[in-house]
Protein backbone atom coordinates (compact mmCIF):
# COMPACT_ATOMS: atom_id res chain seq x y z
CA UNK A 1 0.00 0.00 0.00
CA UNK A 2 1.09 3.33 -1.14
CA UNK A 3 2.23 6.08 1.86
CA UNK A 4 0.17 9.00 1.88
CA UNK A 5 1.70 12.26 3.18
CA UNK A 6 -0.15 14.25 6.06
CA UNK A 7 0.00 17.54 7.31
CA UNK A 8 -0.52 17.78 11.02
CA UNK A 9 -1.65 21.02 12.75
CA UNK A 10 -0.80 21.55 16.04
CA UNK A 11 -2.10 24.60 18.70
CA UNK A 12 -2.51 24.51 22.33
CA UNK A 13 -4.68 26.44 25.26
CA UNK A 14 -3.98 27.41 28.40
CA UNK A 15 -0.35 25.89 28.16
CA UNK A 16 1.58 28.66 29.85
CA UNK A 17 2.62 27.23 33.55
CA UNK A 18 0.75 30.32 35.33
CA UNK A 19 -1.83 31.58 33.61
CA UNK A 20 -4.29 30.95 36.50
CA UNK A 21 -5.66 27.64 34.71
CA UNK A 22 -5.58 23.86 36.02
CA UNK A 23 -6.55 22.79 32.47
CA UNK A 24 -4.31 22.79 29.95
CA UNK A 25 -5.55 21.23 25.91
CA UNK A 26 -3.13 20.51 23.14
CA UNK A 27 -4.55 19.60 20.25
CA UNK A 28 -3.91 18.51 16.18
CA UNK A 29 -5.17 18.12 13.15
CA UNK A 30 -4.05 15.90 10.50
CA UNK A 31 -4.64 16.21 6.79
CA UNK A 32 -3.56 14.62 3.42
CA UNK A 33 -1.36 16.82 1.77
CA UNK A 34 -3.08 16.33 -1.63
CA UNK A 35 -6.34 17.80 0.15
CA UNK A 36 -5.00 20.90 1.73
CA UNK A 37 -5.53 22.82 -1.21
CA UNK A 38 -9.28 22.25 -1.53
CA UNK A 39 -9.47 22.45 2.46
CA UNK A 40 -8.27 25.57 2.16
CA UNK A 41 -10.46 27.31 -0.48
CA UNK A 42 -12.93 25.28 1.33
CA UNK A 43 -12.72 27.51 4.44
CA UNK A 44 -12.40 30.76 2.27
CA UNK A 45 -15.60 30.39 1.26
CA UNK A 46 -17.26 29.80 4.28
CA UNK A 47 -15.53 33.28 5.45
CA UNK A 48 -16.59 34.88 2.07
CA UNK A 49 -19.80 33.38 2.42
CA UNK A 50 -20.28 35.18 6.03
CA UNK A 51 -18.79 38.53 4.47
CA UNK A 52 -15.50 37.70 6.25
CA UNK A 53 -11.94 38.16 3.98
CA UNK A 54 -10.27 35.33 3.51
CA UNK A 55 -7.41 36.36 5.20
CA UNK A 56 -8.91 36.90 8.62
CA UNK A 57 -7.35 34.75 11.09
CA UNK A 58 -10.65 32.23 12.85
CA UNK A 59 -9.81 31.88 16.55
CA UNK A 60 -11.76 31.05 19.57
CA UNK A 61 -11.38 34.29 21.12
CA UNK A 62 -13.08 35.85 18.36
CA UNK A 63 -16.47 33.79 18.80
CA UNK A 64 -19.08 36.43 19.36
CA UNK A 65 -22.84 36.52 18.74
CA UNK A 66 -22.65 38.47 15.28
CA UNK A 67 -20.00 35.95 14.21
CA UNK A 68 -21.72 33.01 15.75
CA UNK A 69 -22.90 31.39 12.48
CA UNK A 70 -19.77 31.67 10.48
CA UNK A 71 -18.30 29.47 13.75
CA UNK A 72 -21.09 27.13 13.52
CA UNK A 73 -20.82 26.57 9.61
CA UNK A 74 -16.59 26.12 10.30
CA UNK A 75 -17.57 23.21 12.58
CA UNK A 76 -19.79 21.38 10.65
CA UNK A 77 -17.06 21.78 8.10
CA UNK A 78 -15.20 20.16 9.95
CA UNK A 79 -18.24 16.96 11.10
CA UNK A 80 -18.06 16.47 7.41
CA UNK A 81 -14.86 16.54 5.99
CA UNK A 82 -13.76 13.14 6.21
CA UNK A 83 -10.11 13.95 5.38
CA UNK A 84 -9.78 15.37 8.68
CA UNK A 85 -8.79 13.88 11.70
CA UNK A 86 -8.72 15.22 15.18
CA UNK A 87 -6.55 14.49 18.61
CA UNK A 88 -6.23 16.76 21.64
CA UNK A 89 -4.84 15.79 24.80
CA UNK A 90 -6.58 17.08 27.56
CA UNK A 91 -4.48 17.96 30.76
CA UNK A 92 -6.28 17.90 33.94
CA UNK A 93 -4.31 19.64 37.69
CA UNK A 94 -1.69 21.27 35.99
CA UNK A 95 -0.24 23.15 39.17
CA UNK A 96 -0.44 19.69 41.21
CA UNK A 97 2.43 18.91 38.33
CA UNK A 98 6.14 18.21 40.39
CA UNK A 99 8.44 19.45 37.90
CA UNK A 100 11.67 20.03 39.93
CA UNK A 101 11.21 15.69 40.23
CA UNK A 102 10.27 14.54 36.95
CA UNK A 103 11.04 17.28 34.58
CA UNK A 104 14.54 18.90 35.95
CA UNK A 105 12.72 21.65 37.40
CA UNK A 106 11.97 22.64 33.65
CA UNK A 107 8.14 23.20 32.81
CA UNK A 108 9.12 23.58 29.19
CA UNK A 109 10.44 19.51 29.19
CA UNK A 110 7.09 18.85 30.33
CA UNK A 111 5.26 20.36 27.89
CA UNK A 112 6.90 18.83 24.90
CA UNK A 113 6.55 15.53 26.56
CA UNK A 114 2.79 16.45 26.06
CA UNK A 115 3.33 17.02 22.43
CA UNK A 116 5.03 13.86 22.33
CA UNK A 117 1.88 11.70 23.71
CA UNK A 118 -0.10 14.24 21.41
CA UNK A 119 1.99 13.32 18.57
CA UNK A 120 2.78 9.61 18.55
CA UNK A 121 -0.29 7.93 18.65
CA UNK A 122 -1.24 10.27 15.35
CA UNK A 123 1.85 9.35 13.46
CA UNK A 124 1.67 5.54 11.99
CA UNK A 125 4.46 4.05 10.89
CA UNK A 126 2.77 3.33 7.24
CA UNK A 127 2.58 7.22 5.68
CA UNK A 128 4.97 9.82 6.02
CA UNK A 129 4.11 13.40 8.12
CA UNK A 130 4.74 17.53 8.27
CA UNK A 131 3.92 18.35 11.61
CA UNK A 132 3.67 22.25 11.58
CA UNK A 133 3.09 23.95 15.83
CA UNK A 134 2.27 27.26 15.97
CA UNK A 135 5.39 29.89 17.64
CA UNK A 136 4.83 29.26 21.47
CA UNK A 137 8.12 31.77 21.63
CA UNK A 138 11.66 32.75 20.20
CA UNK A 139 13.25 29.51 22.30
CA UNK A 140 10.99 26.66 21.04
CA UNK A 141 13.79 25.82 17.69
CA UNK A 142 15.79 23.59 20.11
CA UNK A 143 13.12 21.84 22.10
CA UNK A 144 11.03 21.09 18.81
CA UNK A 145 14.59 19.89 17.59
CA UNK A 146 14.79 17.43 20.15
CA UNK A 147 10.86 16.73 20.14
CA UNK A 148 11.72 15.44 16.11
CA UNK A 149 14.37 13.18 17.30
CA UNK A 150 12.12 11.12 20.08
CA UNK A 151 9.14 11.10 17.84
CA UNK A 152 11.30 9.47 15.09
CA UNK A 153 13.74 7.15 16.89
CA UNK A 154 10.24 5.97 18.52
CA UNK A 155 9.46 4.48 15.32
CA UNK A 156 12.63 3.59 14.05
CA UNK A 157 12.58 6.40 11.72
CA UNK A 158 16.34 7.00 11.69
CA UNK A 159 16.18 9.06 8.33
CA UNK A 160 13.68 10.94 8.65
CA UNK A 161 11.84 8.63 6.31
CA UNK A 162 8.37 8.79 8.55
CA UNK A 163 8.27 12.23 10.02
CA UNK A 164 9.87 14.42 7.63
CA UNK A 165 10.08 17.47 9.46
CA UNK A 166 8.55 19.70 12.54
CA UNK A 167 8.63 23.70 12.16
CA UNK A 168 7.29 26.49 13.90
CA UNK A 169 4.29 28.71 12.01
CA UNK A 170 2.05 31.40 12.54
CA UNK A 171 -1.33 30.47 12.75
CA UNK A 172 -2.19 33.35 10.94
CA UNK A 173 -1.10 31.76 8.13
CA UNK A 174 -2.65 28.01 8.45
CA UNK A 175 -6.17 28.02 7.89
CA UNK A 176 -6.18 24.43 9.51
CA UNK A 177 -4.18 25.70 12.72
CA UNK A 178 -6.69 27.95 13.21
CA UNK A 179 -9.50 25.37 13.14
CA UNK A 180 -7.20 23.39 15.82
CA UNK A 181 -7.44 26.41 17.67
CA UNK A 182 -11.05 26.43 17.74
CA UNK A 183 -11.30 22.44 18.50
CA UNK A 184 -9.28 23.20 21.70
CA UNK A 185 -10.69 26.53 22.78
CA UNK A 186 -14.03 24.92 22.81
CA UNK A 187 -12.65 21.95 24.60
CA UNK A 188 -10.49 23.97 26.97
CA UNK A 189 -13.99 26.10 27.69
CA UNK A 190 -16.24 22.98 28.25
CA UNK A 191 -13.02 21.30 30.83
CA UNK A 192 -12.38 24.66 32.95
CA UNK A 193 -16.30 24.41 33.88
CA UNK A 194 -17.17 27.82 31.65
CA UNK A 195 -19.80 25.58 29.91
CA UNK A 196 -21.80 25.37 32.75
CA UNK A 197 -21.20 28.69 33.80
CA UNK A 198 -24.86 30.28 33.57
CA UNK A 199 -22.68 33.64 33.18
CA UNK A 200 -20.37 32.25 30.48
CA UNK A 201 -20.43 33.44 26.77
CA UNK A 202 -23.30 32.39 24.91
CA UNK A 203 -22.02 31.79 22.05
CA UNK A 204 -19.09 30.08 23.04
CA UNK A 205 -21.55 27.88 24.57
CA UNK A 206 -23.12 27.42 21.19
CA UNK A 207 -19.93 26.17 20.16
CA UNK A 208 -19.26 23.70 22.79
CA UNK A 209 -23.08 22.41 22.60
CA UNK A 210 -22.23 20.91 19.16
CA UNK A 211 -19.41 18.86 20.19
CA UNK A 212 -21.47 17.90 23.41
CA UNK A 213 -24.31 16.56 20.69
CA UNK A 214 -22.05 14.72 18.58
CA UNK A 215 -19.23 13.70 20.79
CA UNK A 216 -21.41 13.00 24.93
CA UNK A 217 -19.84 11.38 27.07
CA UNK A 218 -16.22 11.31 25.19
CA UNK A 219 -15.62 14.65 25.85
CA UNK A 220 -15.09 13.60 29.82
CA UNK A 221 -13.71 10.31 29.47
CA UNK A 222 -11.82 10.67 25.95
CA UNK A 223 -11.99 7.96 23.56
CA UNK A 224 -10.39 4.84 22.73
CA UNK A 225 -7.41 4.92 20.82
CA UNK A 226 -8.88 3.59 17.38
CA UNK A 227 -11.10 6.39 17.26
CA UNK A 228 -9.56 8.68 14.18
CA UNK A 229 -11.49 11.09 13.21
CA UNK A 230 -11.94 12.51 16.85
CA UNK A 231 -9.80 11.35 19.14
CA UNK A 232 -9.51 12.14 22.76
CA UNK A 233 -7.22 11.51 25.89
CA UNK A 234 -7.84 12.73 29.25
CA UNK A 235 -4.66 12.79 31.06
CA UNK A 236 -4.18 13.19 34.64
CA UNK A 237 -0.59 13.12 37.00
CA UNK A 238 -0.13 10.66 38.86
CA UNK A 239 0.96 11.92 42.42
CA UNK A 240 2.98 14.95 41.05
CA UNK A 241 4.24 13.93 38.48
Amino acid sequence: MESVLYNIYCDESCHLPFDHSNIMVLGAISCPEAKKRNVYEDLRKIKHNHGIDSKVELKWTKVSQSKIALFEDIIEYFFRTKDLCFRAIVVKNKQALDHEKYNSNDYNIWYYKMYYLLLDKFCDPYNKYRIFIDVKDTLGGPRIAKLHEVLCNNKYDFMNDIILNISQIDSSRADLMQLTDLLIGALSFYHRGLYANPSSSISKKRIVQKLVDRYGPALDFGTPLNKKRFNLFIWTPRSGE
